[in-house]
């Protein structure tokens, strides 16, 4: 069969599980039943070029899997001449399930790297010659090498940094050479000195070609090379795959647009699915350019919008449209409004706490009162900006005794008590007169005989911790147990142990992870593509969302974009909250989230950016206190104990005292400084060292005076930088606000701090 020679059968064969090849297409209309008008557009608009702009919680997937299954059962498509491709192996695992139960058996949906990694393998012995290159599972280790031998000392904290923005150029197409201009044009904020980076990335890839391997994003330029150089080759491929449906199109980046104009040709069937409003990976490279300008290049296209969500409330809705309705940009213009089609539930609940610690521990409580009601603890979730937000509230879920799982830790069939669990079954299952399950009256129950002999039983452990989240791991196992039994015989075949450890292998290959019965604690990031009856959306405060370093206006519109995201995963139930400060007794400087003005309750419209003006201006001539510091002893401003160490008497405190330090402006004095240093070409404390900035963030002060009062800050460093840290001290974004206060003619007047 061709699509073995392609290297690309499904994991349940070339057919799938219970497949009959033979069968007539019966029963094609059944498959439209229960579509809406726009999703039976979608299904049954079966030649491409087809474009649909589907919004969050409209049925996409659903959409899609039913145009590829109207496809197939009404005989237009062969199922082997078909390929879906997506971005996550849980997204693909998904989409093969449905198609399965859609009567679809034989069609190919993957990752782009799966499907290209599949030809790579078959074709490489034939256009370039030998085995193809062993393939770098984790290329951290070697970047690190390359960074040595280029004569850099990296921090361990850098590598992800760097290997990120080698993955970039990669993914952008992007030689070592042409990094550095690249990075200027883009405005990309470079982890370190451009011309480094472009050197450690030319050393990587040599040290690739030395040891003889590649990585992931080889495997995407070495196919769509191939195919490019070898005509016969790109035919072969082209009479195979006629009609391709790629999901989340508005992530593909430039080097997998390149791989798929190949997949085509211009020639095959071809059907785009996104959403603009979702694009929240483009420091990964990932850009919507190609969902916006399908139309331009695909004048013929039959373009269907989505817009009725079957997922949120109308008052959830109405706050995501409110968060969109403020965007401004390419993405913005090309908005969806999306149109609820469920009951009315409760308004998204606002909540402002006076510190990180308290926020979290309400936030639990509120779960456990969620819990109390009747929410299944894997309807909820907590959703936070960055990862290193997470701890504190494991911490006060696990005080509470709540189960948790953590999103994007370890996967789900790599953890120990998972691997023991497959071992067993499939002992189990070989086995024909195995006495665990010989009395089992179905799969469910012989599945639970099986574990129950490594300590599972039907109630689960009290408290948390390992002992909980291994009970928790297996109680998946037996859920699974019972959807995959009810799924089976709901379509009338057998469902043994056998097919469940079958079941179990095409989910651990493609990483298609059971649920777990935990509150799930993810990134915004991580949450993209799930959904949950509660969602709670926490430290959604300035520095963290948008995030410090989202600089230009298309990074800010990129973290409205995210917060859009997290606010469209909850069905029901929406909490939104901030803490005005990160330690407890800690200075209440934070402000929430600029995304929420004008939508929460109590807020004016949108904050306008810019003016100098008030605390933010810097004050001149006899308020200038350079020289007016205290003299003499200086004490502690927390115990009053007298201070002779230089960097606690620059922080005005002892160094076992609690600090008050904002900590997001304390990142944003280091990010400014970084820039000022690299416009000066001077190391970083010339500008102001790291105590001094330490001192800043603890004090914020308000005013030149109180700026001057800083130990560290100078007449000459008050001059020259006191405006900007003060405006940081405010909120605001120097740059910004000198780009608003400029005159069209760049007359410099405005900018005078007397005016």
């Amino acid at each position: 069969m061709q699509e073995e020679l392609l290297g690309l059968p499904g994991p349940y064969g070339e057919h799938g599980a219970g497949a009959h090849p033979d069968a007539p297409p019966v029963g094609a209309d059944a498959v439209l039943a229960g579509l809406d008008p726009e999703q039976r557009a979608v299904a049954t608009a079966l030649h491409g070029p087809v474009c649909v702009l589907a919004g969050a919680g409209t049925g996409k997937t659903r959409a899609i899997t039913h145009r590829i299954a109207y496809g197939v059962r009404s005989g237009v498509y062969q199922p082997q001449q078909v390929l879906a491709v997506t971005f996550t192996a849980r997204a693909a695992g998904e989409m093969r399930g449905r198609l399965r139960q859609l009567g679809a058996d034989g069609v190919q949906a993957r990752t782009f790297h799966s499907a290209a990694l599949r030809q790579l393998q078959y074709f490489w012995p034939r256009a370039v010659g030998g085995e193809v290159p062993r393939l770098l599972e984790r290329k951290v280790q070697l970047v690190a090498e390359a960074a040595g031998r280029s004569g850099l000392r990296v921090q361990r904290t850098e590598l992800r940094d760097l290997t990120a923005e080698i993955e970039w150029a990669k993914v952008t197409q992007i030689v070592p050479d042409d990094y550095p201009a690249a990075v200027a044009k883009s405005s990309r904020e470079a982890p370190r000195d451009p011309a480094e980076i472009a050197k450690v990335y030319a050393t990587y890839e040599q040290t690739k070609r030395d040891r003889g391997v590649i990585d992931f994003e080889d495997v995407l330029l070495l196919t769509a090379a191939i195919l490019e150089d070898r005509p016969e080759i790109a035919d072969r491929v082209r009479a195979q795959y006629r009609h391709f449906t790629v999901d989340e199109y508005q992530d593909v980046s430039p080097l997998q647009q390149r791989l798929l104009d190949q997949w085509t040709g211009g020639g095959a069937s071809l059907c785009v699915v996104g959403d603009a409003s979702q694009t929240i990976y483009s420091f990964t490279g990932a850009t919507p350019d190609y969902l916006l300008g399908f139309r331009t290049r695909h004048p013929d296209a039959t373009v269907v919008k989505l817009v009725r969500d079957y997922r949120s409330t109308p008052q959830v809705v109405h706050l995501a449209n409110g968060l969109l309705s403020q965007a401004r940009g390419q993405a913005a213009q090309h908005r969806l409004e999306l149109v609820s089609q469920r009951e009315a539930g409760p308004e998204p609940a606002y909540r402002e706490y006076p510190d990180e610690p308290t926020e979290a521990e309400s936030t639990a409580h509120l779960i456990k009162d969620l819990l109390a009601t009747g929410v299944r603890a894997s309807e909820i979730a907590v959703l936070f900006r960055t990862n290193s937000q997470s701890e504190v509230y494991e911490q006060a879920l696990a005080d509470l005794g709540i189960s948790y799982q953590l999103k994007g830790a370890e996967r789900f069939f790599e953890r120990p008590e998972v691997r023991e669990a497959g071992v067993l079954l499939k002992g189990a299952a070989r086995a024909a007169d195995d006495p665990l399950t010989a009395g089992a009256p179905d799969l469910a129950a012989q599945v639970r005989a099986v574990l129950a002999t490594r300590g599972f039983a039907a109630t689960p452990p009290a408290g948390s911790g390992a002992v909980r989240e291994r009970w928790e791991s297996l109680a998946a196992l037996v859920r699974l147990a019972e959807e995959f039994e009810a799924a089976r015989l709901a379509a009338g075949e057998r469902a043994d142990l056998a097919a469940y450890v079958a079941e179990l292998d095409a989910r651990a290959a493609a990483q298609h992870a059971p649920a777990v019965e935990g509150v799930t604690l993810a990134s915004l990031h991580a949450a993209k593509g799930l959904e949950w009856d509660a969602v709670f959306l926490v430290g959604l405060s300035e520095g963290t969302l948008p995030i410090i370093y989202a600089k230009t206006d298309e990074q800010i519109e990129e973290e409205r974009r995210l917060l859009y995201v997290g606010v469209t995963r909850a069905r029901r139930l929406l909490t939104l909250s901030w803490s005005l400060s990160r330690s407890p007794g800690g200075r209440a400087s934070r402000k929430p989230t600029r995304f929420l003005d004008g939508l929460r309750p109590g807020s004016s419209g949108p904050r306008a950016r810019g003016g100098a003006g008030g605390a933010g201006g810097v004050e001149r001539g006899a308020e200038r206190a350079a020289g007016r510091r205290v003299r003499g002893p200086v004490k502690c401003r927390v115990c009053d104990r007298s201070l002779t160490d230089a960097v606690e008497r620059k922080l005005r405190r002892c160094e076992t005292c609690p600090s008050t330090m904002d900590e997001a402006l304390y990142e944003r004095l280091r990010s400014w400084r970084a820039s000022k240093a690299r416009e000066q070409g001077a190391p970083a404390y010339v500008v102001f060292t790291d105590a001094t900035l330490m001192a800043i963030a603890e004090e914020v002060p308000g005013s030149t005076r109180e700026l001057a009062m800083i130990s560290g800050v100078g007449a000459m460093k008050l001059d020259k930088y006191g405006s900007d840290v003060l405006l940081l001290c405010a909120g605001e974004d120097p740059e910004l606000v000198a780009e608003s206060d400029a005159e069209p003619d760049g007359d410099p007047v405005r900018n005078s701090p007397e005016k």
